[in-house]
């Protein structure tokens, strides 16, 4: 099937503009009448849930921590990026727009891009208006960073704590909403299935994972804001409990899952400490503006204390590389390009497996005390994990998985392939390609959650009745047995390995055959190794306690089931696709090292439609086109 993604035409500076002029409105009276459900309270989610209920909607917002403020959205750190050019170095909305087609290595809509670029503006006055302490200057103006992937300082900042103080202004504005009583909060709910009446989305199976007691909740549309899947690879910068369940329960309903393949693996990551490491650190990108990344040219001096090795002797390879952008190139680069030095025998620390971080040349330069008020928290966090200051000595660094660029097929409007049912953030697809620059994340959750969504699911609601469906429906029921039936089976099967046995297996396949570098020998390893794997968690997996109370192994063994299915989707996404791009390298298509692209071939998105257990998925295609932004080979030399 060829996806129509709706996008509209005519002059792309007026596309979004136009768009929502020509969107169906409910009005004010009428959106009372309205139920929406949103899934997920990170930013994304946040800022939907608050906005959906400021316009009146009656919202019902679900989470699995005990507060939206613990939403992994917390952890971002290193700024978020809008075309205000206020250093007045060339910025602009068509700038963001090309570094964000470019960086995606075009494999993005057009379309979806430009109005990401276009609503960037927006986000940054609607944070400061929620008093976010972005950084400021001397004169009392916001500052900006610069990020990779561009060679204008347009990313806004909070120290290294940028996530953490825009999720505390979305959480202010939502918890305004629920003082109100427009929205209704759900804390402690795990999505578990997706209910679909008749084509349509109309509600949600969640567990109450303080009681263990199923839950129906039906609206008029649902909104899934559920974060991405890298947590496939076991290691990952991202929470623990961040998992693609929502997604894929969704994917299982007939929710086409785009371009799985998509992957990011973060250059700037605290390296693996050891075989039982549950979580890996990220360091911000945003280090890399004033830290110099560089190996030991000899093989001899790995070995030696970094500053004992004579600055004659170090490779600064991102700087010899690609001068133009230095040690800002784009994430996807910058980490094979670690790897390539690493691989090369050329690796520090424990293992070979890292790099150095220094920052010697800018405390000489602004001194000490002003790199500390820039990074002051990411150096603090470095010397607690690692105990090493990186302020003496340079810092270890290695690639880690950090994002998710697929995620469910949408539409312009952000509306799945499933009407009524929309995705927004990490959970979709729509405008990051293959890569995601950086402090593009933010931007991208606060620009669906505020700017978006508030417009198109009216334009989706003026077409439906509202209170069609309730919970008593026959689906509704259904979809609480399957589920029990399900938890039940996870908890009778009392094998001898851990979930996180399983877990950690399946990662280091990922890992290993579909991480920062795939070939199809290695895929097909894994399209053979994943299903024995599934087939022996569902015959020896062991799960203790029962499901009528708090138990994490219990959630913990729904969502390793879960990356089990998915993980084969993964491996057999990046085998279709016989190219590299971004994140996707596949060893066989490249060109000394950098990404061969294949316009003639593979210029589309990638779909895939669940068609049943253990058979083969239907793959449907979106054909991209290029009308403002020419293809071409993607250098940043």
């Amino acid at each position: 099937m060829i996806l129509d993604g709706k996008c509209p035409t005519g002059p792309i500076e007026q596309t979004w503009d136009k768009h929502r002029f020509d969107l169906k409105l409910v009005n004010p009276a009428n959106k009372r009448k309205y139920n929406v459900i949103v899934v997920g309270t990170g930013l994304a989610g946040g800022a939907a849930a608050a906005s959906l209920g400021e316009l009146g909607y009656n919202v019902q917002a679900f989470s699995y921590q005990d507060s939206p403020r613990r939403a992994h959205s917390i952890a971002a750190q290193g700024g978020i990026n809008a075309a205000k050019n206020y250093p007045n170095d060339g910025d602009s909305i068509y700038r963001l727009f090309y570094d964000t087609i470019k960086g995606g290595d075009f494999r993005a809509r057009e379309a979806d891009v430009w109005r990401l670029a276009q609503v960037s503006n927006n986000i940054i006055d609607q944070c400061v208006a929620q008093g976010v302490p972005f950084g400021r200057d001397y004169a009392g103006y916001l500052d900006n960073r610069s990020f990779g992937g561009a060679q204008v300082s347009r990313t806004f900042f909070a120290r290294g704590q940028t996530g953490q103080q825009l999720l505390l202004g979305a959480y202010s504005a939502l918890s305004r909403q629920i003082k109100l009583g427009s929205v209704k909060m759900y804390d402690r709910r795990e999505m578990l299935d997706l209910v679909v009446v008749d084509g349509v989305a109309r509600g949600i199976t969640v567990r109450n994972l303080v009681t263990g007691e199923m839950e129906s909740y039906s609206a008029d549309a649902v909104c899934l804001a559920t974060g991405g899947y890298v947590n496939v690879f076991y290691l990952s910068t991202n929470a623990m409990g961040c998992s693609v369940t929502a997604n894929w329960k969704a994917h299982k309903k007939g929710a086409y899952f785009a371009n799985p393949c998509y992957t990011q693996i973060h250059p700037t990551c605290i390296p693996q400490a050891g075989d039982y490491q549950s979580k890996l650190t990220l360091m911000s990108e945003s280090l890399r503006n004033d830290g110099r990344v560089w190996v030991p040219k000899k093989k001899e001096d790995c070995g030696k204390h970094p500053n004992e090795i004579a600055e004659d002797d170090r490779d600064y390879y991102l700087e010899r590389k690609y001068p133009s952008f230095g040690n800002l190139a784009p994430r996807d680069i910058a980490s094979r390009a670690a790897k390539e030095q690493c691989d090369d025998g050329r690796g520090v620390g424990p293992g070979g497996r890292g790099v150095y971080l220094d920052f010697a040349d800018s405390i000489a330069r602004l001194g000490a005390d002003t790199i500390s008020e820039r990074y002051g928290n990411l150096f603090e966090m470095y010397e607690k994990i690692t105990d090493e200051d990186g302020y003496k000595r340079p810092m270890r660094m290695y690639p880690a998985p950090h994002y998710s660029m697929g995620g469910l097929w949408v539409d312009y409007n952000l509306m799945s392939n499933i009407p009524g049912l929309f995705v927004l953030g990490e959970a979709n697809f729509s405008v990051h390609g293959a890569n995601r620059l950086g402090a593009s994340a933010l931007m991208q959750g606060l620009a669906d959650g505020y700017f978006v969504i508030p417009y198109t699911i009216g334009g989706y609601l003026a077409t439906v009745k509202p209170g069609q469906v309730k919970t008593d429906h026959d689906e509704f029921k259904k979809s609480v047995e399957d589920v029990k039936a399900e938890q039940n089976k996870y908890l009778s099967i009392n094998g001898k390995k851990t979930v996180f046995e399983f877990m950690r297996e399946l990662g280091g396949l990922m890992w290993e055959n579909c991480g920062m570098a795939r070939t199809k020998e290695s895929l097909e390893i894994n399209l053979k190794k994943i299903p024995a794997l599934r087939e022996e968690f569902w015959k020896n997996v062991k799960v203790t306690g029962s499901g009528a109370e708090l138990n994490q192994q219990l959630e913990n063994a729904g969502r390793t089931a879960d990356f089990l299915e998915f993980g084969e989707l993964m491996c057999r996404d990046a085998l279709h696709r016989n190219e590299s791009c971004g994140g996707h390298f596949r060893a066989e298509f490249q060109d000394a090292g950098e990404a061969q692209r294949d316009d003639v071939n593979f210029c589309y998105v990638g779909a895939w439609e669940y068609k049943g257990d253990n058979k083969t998925p239907e793959l449907h295609k979106e054909p991209l086109k290029f009308d403002n932004v020419h293809l071409a080979v993607r250098s940043y030399k």
